[in-house]
Protein backbone atom coordinates (compact mmCIF):
# COMPACT_ATOMS: atom_id res chain seq x y z
CA UNK A 1 0.00 0.00 0.00
CA UNK A 2 1.38 3.38 -0.77
CA UNK A 3 2.15 6.18 1.48
CA UNK A 4 0.28 8.95 1.70
CA UNK A 5 2.92 11.37 0.56
CA UNK A 6 3.55 8.76 -2.26
CA UNK A 7 -0.52 9.15 -3.17
CA UNK A 8 -0.32 12.84 -3.27
CA UNK A 9 2.80 12.90 -5.61
CA UNK A 10 1.42 10.43 -7.81
CA UNK A 11 -2.04 12.96 -8.25
CA UNK A 12 0.28 15.55 -8.77
CA UNK A 13 1.80 13.78 -11.05
CA UNK A 14 -1.42 12.49 -13.24
CA UNK A 15 -2.70 16.53 -12.49
CA UNK A 16 0.80 18.14 -14.05
CA UNK A 17 0.50 15.42 -17.10
CA UNK A 18 -3.31 16.64 -17.66
CA UNK A 19 -2.67 20.33 -17.92
CA UNK A 20 0.77 20.24 -19.87
CA UNK A 21 -1.45 18.62 -22.65
CA UNK A 22 -3.59 21.96 -22.92
CA UNK A 23 -0.85 24.30 -23.12
CA UNK A 24 -0.49 27.00 -25.22
CA UNK A 25 2.60 29.79 -25.37
CA UNK A 26 2.07 33.53 -25.87
CA UNK A 27 3.99 34.42 -28.88
CA UNK A 28 4.82 37.62 -30.82
CA UNK A 29 4.18 35.61 -33.76
CA UNK A 30 1.06 35.68 -35.04
CA UNK A 31 -1.66 33.11 -34.63
CA UNK A 32 -0.68 29.80 -33.97
CA UNK A 33 1.56 28.82 -30.53
CA UNK A 34 2.67 26.13 -29.00
CA UNK A 35 -0.38 24.16 -27.92
CA UNK A 36 -3.86 24.83 -28.94
CA UNK A 37 -5.38 26.60 -26.15
CA UNK A 38 -3.83 30.31 -25.35
CA UNK A 39 -4.89 31.45 -21.79
CA UNK A 40 -3.81 28.44 -19.73
CA UNK A 41 -0.16 28.82 -18.15
CA UNK A 42 2.22 25.55 -17.35
CA UNK A 43 1.90 23.41 -14.63
CA UNK A 44 4.55 25.10 -11.83
CA UNK A 45 7.61 23.05 -12.57
CA UNK A 46 6.75 22.16 -16.27
CA UNK A 47 8.52 23.56 -18.99
CA UNK A 48 8.73 23.36 -23.12
CA UNK A 49 10.48 23.35 -25.99
CA UNK A 50 8.96 24.27 -29.00
CA UNK A 51 9.58 25.25 -32.77
CA UNK A 52 7.60 27.82 -34.84
CA UNK A 53 8.20 28.34 -38.34
CA UNK A 54 5.57 31.30 -39.77
CA UNK A 55 5.90 32.10 -43.46
CA UNK A 56 4.27 35.66 -44.89
CA UNK A 57 3.33 36.83 -48.06
CA UNK A 58 2.32 40.44 -48.90
CA UNK A 59 1.01 42.50 -51.28
CA UNK A 60 3.40 44.83 -53.25
CA UNK A 61 2.93 48.68 -52.58
CA UNK A 62 0.86 50.40 -55.42
CA UNK A 63 3.41 52.85 -56.82
CA UNK A 64 7.18 52.59 -56.36
CA UNK A 65 10.48 52.69 -58.59
CA UNK A 66 12.79 51.40 -56.18
CA UNK A 67 12.17 50.24 -52.49
CA UNK A 68 10.41 52.34 -50.02
CA UNK A 69 11.78 53.49 -47.41
CA UNK A 70 8.44 51.99 -45.38
CA UNK A 71 8.92 48.84 -47.69
CA UNK A 72 7.76 45.40 -45.78
CA UNK A 73 9.27 42.07 -47.09
CA UNK A 74 7.13 40.96 -49.94
CA UNK A 75 7.95 37.62 -48.53
CA UNK A 76 9.42 36.74 -45.08
CA UNK A 77 10.00 33.84 -42.58
CA UNK A 78 10.37 33.45 -39.13
CA UNK A 79 11.34 30.86 -37.19
CA UNK A 80 10.91 30.84 -33.68
CA UNK A 81 12.77 29.27 -30.92
CA UNK A 82 10.44 29.31 -27.94
CA UNK A 83 11.14 28.13 -24.18
CA UNK A 84 8.37 28.42 -21.66
CA UNK A 85 8.77 28.05 -17.58
CA UNK A 86 6.28 27.43 -15.34
CA UNK A 87 8.33 29.01 -12.33
CA UNK A 88 5.08 29.73 -10.41
CA UNK A 89 1.22 29.02 -10.16
CA UNK A 90 -0.43 30.63 -12.74
CA UNK A 91 2.51 32.51 -14.13
CA UNK A 92 4.99 31.69 -17.14
CA UNK A 93 8.16 33.04 -18.26
CA UNK A 94 8.78 32.98 -22.02
CA UNK A 95 11.97 33.74 -23.85
CA UNK A 96 11.15 34.05 -27.94
CA UNK A 97 14.50 33.59 -29.85
CA UNK A 98 13.63 34.26 -33.62
CA UNK A 99 15.67 33.51 -36.73
CA UNK A 100 14.56 35.79 -39.63
CA UNK A 101 14.55 35.74 -43.61
CA UNK A 102 13.85 39.05 -45.32
CA UNK A 103 12.75 39.68 -49.31
CA UNK A 104 11.78 41.88 -51.08
CA UNK A 105 10.96 41.98 -54.89
CA UNK A 106 9.51 43.89 -57.75
CA UNK A 107 8.40 42.56 -61.39
CA UNK A 108 11.64 43.04 -63.05
CA UNK A 109 13.57 44.44 -60.78
CA UNK A 110 16.65 42.57 -58.35
CA UNK A 111 15.00 41.72 -54.92
CA UNK A 112 16.43 42.42 -52.10
CA UNK A 113 16.88 40.79 -48.51
CA UNK A 114 18.92 38.46 -46.02
CA UNK A 115 18.93 36.24 -43.00
CA UNK A 116 20.06 37.08 -39.49
CA UNK A 117 19.00 37.29 -35.79
CA UNK A 118 15.50 38.99 -35.21
CA UNK A 119 14.97 40.92 -31.70
CA UNK A 120 14.58 38.67 -28.52
CA UNK A 121 11.45 38.68 -26.47
CA UNK A 122 10.81 38.15 -22.61
CA UNK A 123 7.68 37.25 -21.79
CA UNK A 124 5.20 37.13 -18.18
CA UNK A 125 1.85 35.60 -18.28
CA UNK A 126 -0.37 35.82 -15.78
CA UNK A 127 -3.76 33.83 -15.49
CA UNK A 128 -6.06 35.97 -13.63
CA UNK A 129 -9.37 33.74 -13.62
CA UNK A 130 -10.12 29.96 -13.79
CA UNK A 131 -13.67 28.94 -13.14
CA UNK A 132 -14.93 25.18 -13.56
CA UNK A 133 -18.15 24.07 -14.44
CA UNK A 134 -20.08 20.89 -15.34
CA UNK A 135 -19.71 22.45 -18.86
CA UNK A 136 -15.86 22.83 -19.08
CA UNK A 137 -12.98 25.44 -17.66
CA UNK A 138 -13.45 29.31 -18.25
CA UNK A 139 -9.98 30.63 -18.19
CA UNK A 140 -8.35 34.13 -18.72
CA UNK A 141 -4.35 35.37 -18.99
CA UNK A 142 -2.38 38.73 -19.40
CA UNK A 143 1.03 38.81 -20.67
CA UNK A 144 3.43 41.87 -20.25
CA UNK A 145 7.17 41.67 -21.60
CA UNK A 146 10.04 43.59 -23.41
CA UNK A 147 10.85 42.93 -27.24
CA UNK A 148 15.28 43.94 -27.14
CA UNK A 149 17.18 45.12 -29.78
CA UNK A 150 19.19 42.07 -30.29
CA UNK A 151 18.52 41.64 -33.55
CA UNK A 152 20.23 42.26 -36.95
CA UNK A 153 19.97 45.94 -38.42
CA UNK A 154 22.94 45.55 -41.23
CA UNK A 155 21.75 44.05 -44.16
CA UNK A 156 22.30 45.81 -47.31
CA UNK A 157 21.56 45.77 -51.39
CA UNK A 158 23.75 44.17 -53.54
CA UNK A 159 25.17 47.99 -54.39
CA UNK A 160 25.79 47.98 -50.76
CA UNK A 161 23.19 50.25 -49.38
CA UNK A 162 21.80 49.65 -46.23
CA UNK A 163 18.21 48.25 -46.31
CA UNK A 164 15.48 50.11 -44.51
CA UNK A 165 15.07 48.88 -40.94
CA UNK A 166 11.41 47.57 -41.59
CA UNK A 167 13.66 44.93 -44.23
CA UNK A 168 15.30 44.14 -41.24
CA UNK A 169 15.59 41.20 -39.00
CA UNK A 170 16.08 43.79 -36.09
CA UNK A 171 14.59 46.57 -35.45
CA UNK A 172 17.51 48.31 -33.14
CA UNK A 173 13.91 49.64 -30.54
CA UNK A 174 13.46 48.23 -27.68
CA UNK A 175 9.34 47.28 -27.39
CA UNK A 176 6.82 46.41 -25.71
CA UNK A 177 4.51 43.64 -26.16
CA UNK A 178 0.81 42.85 -24.25
CA UNK A 179 -1.34 39.98 -24.42
CA UNK A 180 -5.16 39.26 -23.05
CA UNK A 181 -5.82 35.80 -23.72
CA UNK A 182 -9.25 33.84 -23.10
CA UNK A 183 -10.18 30.16 -23.50
CA UNK A 184 -13.83 28.84 -23.16
CA UNK A 185 -14.24 25.11 -23.09
CA UNK A 186 -17.70 23.53 -23.89
CA UNK A 187 -19.31 26.20 -26.20
CA UNK A 188 -22.89 24.99 -26.22
CA UNK A 189 -22.44 22.91 -23.63
CA UNK A 190 -20.39 20.68 -26.55
CA UNK A 191 -17.08 19.52 -24.48
CA UNK A 192 -15.32 19.16 -27.01
CA UNK A 193 -15.75 22.51 -28.96
CA UNK A 194 -13.53 25.38 -27.58
CA UNK A 195 -13.55 29.40 -28.18
CA UNK A 196 -10.22 30.65 -27.95
CA UNK A 197 -9.28 34.41 -28.56
CA UNK A 198 -6.11 35.98 -28.50
CA UNK A 199 -5.07 39.93 -28.35
CA UNK A 200 -2.36 41.18 -28.98
CA UNK A 201 -0.49 44.19 -29.41
CA UNK A 202 3.24 45.45 -29.86
CA UNK A 203 4.15 49.29 -28.46
CA UNK A 204 7.04 50.21 -31.06
CA UNK A 205 10.12 53.03 -30.15
CA UNK A 206 12.35 54.48 -32.43
CA UNK A 207 14.91 52.47 -33.24
CA UNK A 208 17.46 51.75 -36.21
CA UNK A 209 17.65 54.37 -38.98
CA UNK A 210 16.17 56.92 -36.75
CA UNK A 211 12.88 54.96 -37.80
CA UNK A 212 10.13 54.18 -35.17
CA UNK A 213 7.82 51.25 -37.22
CA UNK A 214 4.29 51.39 -36.63
CA UNK A 215 2.52 49.71 -33.49
CA UNK A 216 0.00 47.18 -34.30
CA UNK A 217 -2.60 45.01 -32.88
CA UNK A 218 -3.81 42.09 -33.32
CA UNK A 219 -7.18 39.74 -32.59
CA UNK A 220 -7.47 36.41 -33.14
CA UNK A 221 -10.56 34.19 -32.73
CA UNK A 222 -10.10 30.44 -32.91
CA UNK A 223 -13.09 28.03 -32.78
CA UNK A 224 -11.92 24.08 -32.49
CA UNK A 225 -13.76 21.22 -32.16
CA UNK A 226 -11.73 17.77 -30.93
CA UNK A 227 -13.39 15.14 -33.83
CA UNK A 228 -10.87 12.59 -32.15
CA UNK A 229 -9.62 11.69 -28.26
CA UNK A 230 -8.75 9.32 -26.44
CA UNK A 231 -9.81 7.86 -23.07
CA UNK A 232 -6.70 8.31 -21.75
CA UNK A 233 -6.01 11.97 -23.12
CA UNK A 234 -2.59 10.16 -24.75
CA UNK A 235 -3.69 11.33 -28.45
CA UNK A 236 -5.93 14.13 -29.45
CA UNK A 237 -6.83 16.59 -32.41
CA UNK A 238 -8.03 19.95 -32.65
CA UNK A 239 -9.16 21.48 -35.60
CA UNK A 240 -11.63 24.38 -36.80
CA UNK A 241 -11.54 27.38 -38.18
CA UNK A 242 -10.22 30.80 -37.14
CA UNK A 243 -10.38 34.95 -38.42
CA UNK A 244 -7.90 37.44 -37.52
CA UNK A 245 -8.21 41.11 -37.41
CA UNK A 246 -4.42 42.97 -37.94
CA UNK A 247 -4.23 46.70 -37.28
CA UNK A 248 -0.62 48.69 -38.13
CA UNK A 249 -0.18 52.25 -37.41
CA UNK A 250 1.43 54.59 -39.82
CA UNK A 251 5.73 54.45 -39.63
CA UNK A 252 7.13 57.21 -38.45
CA UNK A 253 10.88 58.21 -40.19
CA UNK A 254 13.20 61.07 -38.38
CA UNK A 255 9.76 62.35 -36.97
CA UNK A 256 7.96 63.01 -39.97
CA UNK A 257 4.63 60.29 -40.23
CA UNK A 258 5.06 58.58 -42.95
CA UNK A 259 0.99 58.36 -44.34
CA UNK A 260 -0.62 55.40 -45.68
CA UNK A 261 1.82 52.97 -44.73
CA UNK A 262 -0.22 51.67 -41.67
CA UNK A 263 -3.81 49.59 -42.54
CA UNK A 264 -6.04 47.15 -41.45
CA UNK A 265 -5.85 43.32 -42.54
CA UNK A 266 -8.89 40.63 -42.20
CA UNK A 267 -7.62 37.13 -42.45
CA UNK A 268 -9.65 33.88 -42.52
CA UNK A 269 -8.06 30.08 -42.58
CA UNK A 270 -7.85 27.22 -40.52
CA UNK A 271 -5.58 25.56 -38.24
CA UNK A 272 -4.93 22.19 -36.73
CA UNK A 273 -3.06 20.46 -33.68
CA UNK A 274 -2.39 17.45 -33.48
CA UNK A 275 -1.02 15.61 -30.05
CA UNK A 276 0.71 11.62 -30.17
CA UNK A 277 1.25 11.57 -26.77
CA UNK A 278 0.92 13.57 -23.66
CA UNK A 279 3.29 16.78 -23.74
CA UNK A 280 3.95 17.07 -27.89
CA UNK A 281 2.06 18.88 -30.01
CA UNK A 282 2.30 19.13 -33.88
CA UNK A 283 0.14 22.35 -35.72
CA UNK A 284 -0.54 23.41 -38.89
CA UNK A 285 -2.77 27.14 -39.52
CA UNK A 286 -3.45 28.56 -42.94
CA UNK A 287 -4.73 32.01 -43.55
CA UNK A 288 -5.68 34.06 -46.35
CA UNK A 289 -6.75 37.83 -47.16
CA UNK A 290 -9.95 38.68 -47.24
CA UNK A 291 -10.17 42.44 -47.10
CA UNK A 292 -7.71 45.20 -46.31
CA UNK A 293 -7.10 48.43 -46.41
CA UNK A 294 -6.49 50.26 -49.98
CA UNK A 295 -3.61 53.32 -48.91
CA UNK A 296 -1.16 53.14 -51.62
CA UNK A 297 1.92 52.21 -49.56
CA UNK A 298 0.45 49.66 -47.29
CA UNK A 299 1.71 46.02 -47.71
CA UNK A 300 -1.05 43.83 -46.71
CA UNK A 301 -0.30 40.12 -45.31
CA UNK A 302 -2.16 38.04 -48.32
CA UNK A 303 -1.09 34.69 -47.00
CA UNK A 304 -0.02 33.50 -43.84
CA UNK A 305 1.18 29.86 -42.93
CA UNK A 306 2.49 28.48 -39.88
CA UNK A 307 3.86 25.32 -38.15
CA UNK A 308 6.21 23.75 -35.03
CA UNK A 309 6.43 21.11 -33.20
CA UNK A 310 6.55 21.58 -28.89
CA UNK A 311 7.40 19.00 -26.69
CA UNK A 312 6.61 19.85 -22.76
CA UNK A 313 8.79 18.32 -19.45
CA UNK A 314 9.52 18.87 -15.99
CA UNK A 315 12.04 20.91 -14.82
CA UNK A 316 13.79 19.75 -11.07
CA UNK A 317 14.44 22.36 -9.06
Amino acid sequence: MLSRKARLHCRLHLHFIFVLSLLRLSSTATAQGAAPESAPPLFPGGALLSWNSTFLTRGQPANSGGIPVTARPTFSHEGDFNFTWGFYPNFDLTILVPIVTTRFTLPGATSAGGTGPGDVTVLIKYRFYRKDSPRGTTQASLTLGPKLPTGSTGLASSGGTKLPASLQPGTGSTDLFLAANWTYTGLFDIRRLVADEDFHSLVRSRGTQSTQLGSNFESRFWLSYRPYEEKSGKREWFIGPELTWQHFQDDNIAGTTQKGSGGDTLLAGITSYVSPRPGMHFWLGMDWDVAHSNSASFMPVRRHISFGITQQFRVHL
